[in-house]
């Protein structure tokens, strides 16, 4: 477009604008610039009605004799006339319209109206019979249809132009072009509020129902273009930027499909959040969220009435470690919304634990918290902290996540995931603790990393102490979360920003999931619960890392193998191919609850003090091969660390184009199939 062009339609914009604007101002008049005087309004209101009616009986008498008015109609008018106004005013006051919303008004307030009018001309047409003002019948049709007419125009043109003025603006002003999928009344609250809002962000163009029966029908004046089935071909002939999901009860399994027709058609998504999905009349359009893997995971979410976890934690004094974590940070978070009388988080990283308390402080003020940094490697002063705040509940989360570091640093990882876990049990036996839950992970599962088998210590580290102390002592198993610091969604995001390509280890690699919030409320009922020493979570279905990120570049409005390339890279050290929950000894399983299973695994060994001095000489001197042969002799199920490859033997890269689409799920980006720079 010429430098003129641009002027031009620059000059368009801006002259809608100040339409729009100047509408804008005359609602604000009518509506709500009668804020210093509402009488001031409602006198308006009556003078317009009034005004109307009058015009309507006169228009309608000069119809019915064709513009020649006869004499004695005419001396009968002034007194028709106003009894006439008086009942307009008397029924229009009745039903209340002089108290209008231009901007709000719907069919109940056009029901209002046609009440109001047909109720005037009833008793109009009464009052013509007691005055003796023979009228003709014609003339009550045409005063009536007039009347409401005058009535509905006044108070509904004001709104319509208002609508139409935000539409053009919008469209010369380049808003995204969007379709809404779906055709319920969440739906329907959506679209209307993207044509009231003065700042939408969005020209609607049409709907996208389930099956396309109601093709060609209207919702709110926008047309319903299409069923599901037809969304490429409608995004292709309507130049659709954004397909937006008013329902945030839509079916994981359902959006994966709408996600994967539009694998090709460089697409925007977004969805009503959850937390908006009970506020009946208030979904705003201001308030969509870009569609996320949460959205997706292929399975109901986990349900649990929070009154469960509120029972077991009300009035009791809890300590968390890892507190500055994700993990960690989200525990205290529902301890703190569950009623805990007392609330002790430590952590070595002093910036998250300081942003913890801090965010913590202010959603819960009468809460009594404490942030204390401090390091679990460090026996007596973890136990100082114990004895002074006496906590009954102790949430064992600090550990050393990530797969591939560990691999480097196997020292570190038994320094902190053994012996760390062995004084935090040791120190909740100290104080006194009645329940002590220990954080663990599926690759404590047949570990074939240092991470994994030094988890798997850690469960028998404190299962061993729980044969000799009163402390309950519960390790929770479950596999990767979404959201975590490590998390694999933002890595992925960042190599679809910068143009990828998306790194993922190899194309069959799968990971188990579950969000964070989820988690953390199945780790509270199933570590204070009672049920046993060991639980796991059932996390549903394992997820291919390729359709996850096959899945996060088509949300993003790129096209796999095409917009941005995947690039297998190979496993790297310790990482599994498929991760597993249960060994073959702890098979035999029993579920307590929905998402919540009790294994009956083989006891520690009966050397395992000695097998533990072993090992903590071998950390010392930071002796690697040595620890990797100890961690073998305590789990026998140690198959270390797996070679890169696609084939565990090579490190070749390989690239795909024509991405994988379809299912998404999400994963911790530690050990989660995504090869990201260390």
């Amino acid at each position: 477009m010429g430098q003129g062009g641009s002027v031009q339609l620059d000059g368009a914009v801006a002259s809608l604008r100040r339409l729009r604007a100047v509408v804008a101002g005359a609602m604000r008049v009518t509506e709500a610039g009668a804020r210093a005087s509402a009488g001031a309004r409602y006198a308006v209101m009556f003078a317009v009605d009034g005004i109307a009616a009058m015009v309507a009986l006169r228009t309608a008498i000069w119809l019915r004799f064709d513009g020649e008015i006869p004499l004695r109609y005419e001396q009968m008018l002034p007194v028709a006339t106003a009894a006439l106004m008086a009942i307009r005013l008397s029924c229009n006051g009745f039903a209340r319209l002089h108290r209008w919303s231009f901007r709000l008004a719907g069919l109940a307030e056009a029901l209002r109206i046609a009440a109001a009018c047909v109720a005037g001309s009833v008793l109009f047409v009464a009052a013509t019979k007691l005055l003796e003002l023979p009228l003709p019948r014609t003339v009550f049709a045409l005063e009536l249809f007039l009347s409401a007419s005058a009535f509905g125009a006044t108070r509904f043109l004001p709104r319509a132009a208002f609508r139409w003025a935000g539409i053009w603006s919008q469209s010369l002003a380049g808003a995204p072009r969007a379709v809404i999928v779906g055709a319920g009344h969440a739906t329907e609250l959506l679209a209307r509020d993207l044509l009231r809002s003065p700042n939408p962000g969005y020209q609607l163009v049409g709907f996208v129902e389930e099956d396309g029966h109601m093709a060609r029908c209207r919702i709110a004046g926008i047309p319903i273009l299409g069923g599901i089935q037809h969304l490429p071909k409608i995004i292709r002939q309507h130049r659709i930027a954004s397909v937006l999901l008013a329902d945030p009860r839509t079916p994981a399994a359902r959006v994966r499909e709408i996600i994967a027709l539009c694998a090709t058609s460089r697409v925007r998504f977004k969805i009503v959040p959850a937390s908006w999905a009970d506020l009946e009349g208030r979904l705003s359009g201001a308030r969509l969220d870009d569609i996320s893997p949460e959205d997706l995971l292929p399975r109901a979410a986990v349900a649990f009435d929070e009154s469960e976890v509120r029972r077991l934690v009300e009035g009791r004094r809890a300590l968390v470690t890892g507190a500055g974590g994700s993990i960690g940070g989200e525990l205290c978070r529902q301890l703190a919304r569950n009623g805990v009388d007392q609330l002790v988080m430590v952590d070595m990283n002093e910036n998250e634990l300081y942003l913890r308390r801090l965010a913590l402080a202010e959603d819960f003020p009468g809460l009594d918290l404490h942030a204390e940094v401090a390091d679990v490697r460090e026996a007596e002063p973890l136990r100082r902290l114990g004895l002074r705040y006496r906590p009954q509940d102790v949430f064992h989360a600090a550990a050393h996540k990530h797969v591939p570091l560990m691999e480097d640093a196997p020292a570190e990882a038994v320094k902190n995931n053994v012996f760390g876990t062995l004084n935090a049990v040791r120190m909740a036996d100290a104080c006194g603790a009645e329940r002590f839950v220990l954080i663990s992970t599926d690759k404590a599962v047949n570990p074939t990393s240092v991470m994994g088998a030094t988890k798997r210590v850690a469960e028998l580290v404190v299962r061993d102490l729980a044969r000799r102390s009163r402390v309950r002592v519960t390790a929770v198993r479950f596999g990767n979360v979404l959201g975590s610091a490590g998390s694999v969604v933002p890595i992925f995001k960042r190599q679809i920003a910068r143009g990828g390509p998306v790194t993922v280890t190899h194309p069959d690699c799968t990971r188990y999931f579950m969000t964070i919030p989820e988690a953390c409320g199945l780790v509270l009922l199933a570590g204070l619960g009672g049920h046993g020493d060991l639980c796991v979570l059932d996390m549903g279905e394992p997820i291919r890392i390729a359709d996850l990120a096959g899945s996060m570049i088509t949300l993003s409005g790129h096209v796999p193998g095409e917009d941005v390339d995947i690039v297998y890279t190979g496993l790297r050290p310790g990482e599994k191919l498929c991760e597993e929950v249960l060994t073959e000894q702890e098979e035999r399983s029993l579920v307590v609850r929905n998402r919540i299973r009790v294994t009956h695994s083989p006891a520690p060994p009966p050397d395992l003090h000695e097998r533990m001095d072993e090992l903590q000489r071998l950390a010392d001197r930071g002796d690697a091969a040595g620890i990797l042969a100890a961690l073998r002799t305590i789990v026998p199920t140690y198959r270390g660390p797996a070679r890169n490859g696609r084939d565990g033997t090579s490190s070749r890269a390989t690239t795909e184009r024509g991405g994988p689409r379809g299912r998404v799920g999400g994963l911790d980006g530690r050990d989660s199939g995504v090869a990201s720079p260390l």
